[in-house]
């Protein structure tokens, strides 16, 4: 089903079966498959395909050459329907691949709203992505990582499967990602190691002076006591009590599978 107020170039591919929203602009040369629902307001520039199951919501923007949704490189794969789901007000930049899930997990891969993927990124099976992330060009990820609201990721840095990337992170470019990153944290290097916490970051996001405080303090804690993390654990969930805003940072403890950056 077409929406009477969409505008798609007659060079697109529109495949029987697919539905396409209210205002939706599909530029020359784009393929959408059958399976495929687009919400209002959504932009695909010239040359985007769209494939397998995939629903991408409203007022999203994608340039030219992105692939969404297309069949996944885990080679256990054999054809399952699983999904690709894509949130509201996203921009995502030329040539950015997006896999579709796998049955290894719960055959989605999800990104949330106000999310910007620029030039070349690479989101593999079953990555889960929040609100308002900035993934910077050729930055990639590997299969089942989920990257949490306002997290960064710099140009060229490559995530290990199955890691996790808190809310507020940020990490540098041309970094190796190959353990879990905590909220708030700055990490840097291949491998990826701590650096303080994204002072700037949350500054901006407005926290403040007394929460900085004590997500600084909770940082001193696990990475310069030289104390184990089951002996920092109850002090950081002390500063937890007192501070809302430490309480993700204890929470990530529980989260963690692959073990923290050191």
């Amino acid at each position: 089903m077409i929406d009477a107020t969409a505008v798609i170039h007659p060079s697109a591919i529109i495949e029987a079966g697919a539905v396409i929203g209210a205002g939706v602009q599909i530029h020359p040369f784009c393929i959408i498959g059958s399976h495929v629902s687009i919400g209002e307001g959504t932009v695909l520039k010239s040359h985007v395909v769209v494939n397998g199951h995939t629903c991408i919501g409203k007022n999203n923007t994608l340039w030219s050459f992105t692939s969404v949704g297309e069949v996944n490189q885990d080679r256990k794969y054999t054809g399952e329907p699983t999904r690709v789901e894509i949130g509201d007000r996203n921009h995502i930049r030329e040539s950015v691949t997006i896999h579709r899930g796998t049955t290894q997990s719960n055959g989605i891969t999800r990104i949330g709203n106000d999310n910007l993927l620029m030039v070349n990124a690479h989101i593999a099976h079953d990555c889960v992505i929040g609100n308002h992330c900035i993934l910077a060009n050729n930055a990639t990820l590997a299969g089942h990582v989920i990257v949490d609201d306002f997290a960064i990721i710099g140009g060229m840095t490559a995530v290990h499967q199955f890691c996790i990337i808190g809310s507020y992170v940020m990490v540098g470019g041309c970094s190796g990602v190959t353990q879990d990153v905590p909220p708030y944290v700055i990490a840097q290097g291949n491998h990826a190691r701590p650096f303080g916490i994204n002072l700037v970051g949350l500054k901006r996001h407005g926290f403040s002076t007394d929460a900085l405080r004590a997500i600084r303090s909770a940082y001193k804690i696990l990475y310069r006591s030289g104390k184990t993390l089951d002996t920092v654990k109850p002090e950081i969930a002390r500063i937890a009590n007192l501070h809302p805003e430490v309480q993700p940072f204890y929470d990530f403890f529980a989260r963690s599978t692959r073990g923290l950056i050191r």
